[in-house]
């Protein structure tokens, strides 16, 4: 049985605050998904999940198969392979078989997406930037603290 299931309450009002951290949490983080996504479609003409895609495989020069880009980025395969075929058919990654297993394929960026990245991580990097820009660098560190506490603990 999962531990969360069986867990006591042993401070409502302590309860009730962290539940308060995760809706505050929750709102935050489709605060700026929702303007990356705008600054995305308006400054680049793409989406989130196609950005999302080509970092990781920015991140993976040698590429990366399928199974495990959809692992990394935690989403299913089918939804990977329909992002990953609109890359591939604009030039911006490429797939090839894998010699070792004829029903895999191994996604890479290609130079023309690895340019496109480069800029748009620089991009991205100034958007988030001033979205937190009232974040002092101890709140930064003690909110990523946070996050993986809450993250390894379950």
């Amino acid at each position: 049985m999962d531990t969360l299931e069986t867990h006591q309450i042993g401070d409502d009002g302590l309860a009730r605050q962290r539940l308060r951290l995760w809706l505050q949490m929750l709102k935050a983080v489709r605060h700026v998904e929702g303007s990356l996504r705008e600054r995305l479609r308006s400054g680049y003409g793409t989406t989130l999940p196609r950005f999302d895609v080509l970092a990781a495989l920015h991140a993976e020069p040698d590429g990366m198969k399928m199974s495990e880009l959809s692992q990394h980025l935690v989403v299913s395969n089918g939804n990977v392979t329909g992002v990953v075929d609109r890359l591939v058919s604009e030039g911006l990654a490429e797939r090839q078989n894998v010699a070792s297993d004829r029903r895999a394929f191994l996604v890479r960026i290609t130079d023309k997406g690895r340019t496109l990245m480069n800029e748009m991580t620089e991009e991205h990097l100034r958007w988030i930037d001033k979205m937190f820009e009232d974040v002092s660098e101890p709140d930064a560190a003690r909110g990523i603290s946070i996050m993986l506490d809450i993250r390894h603990k379950h």
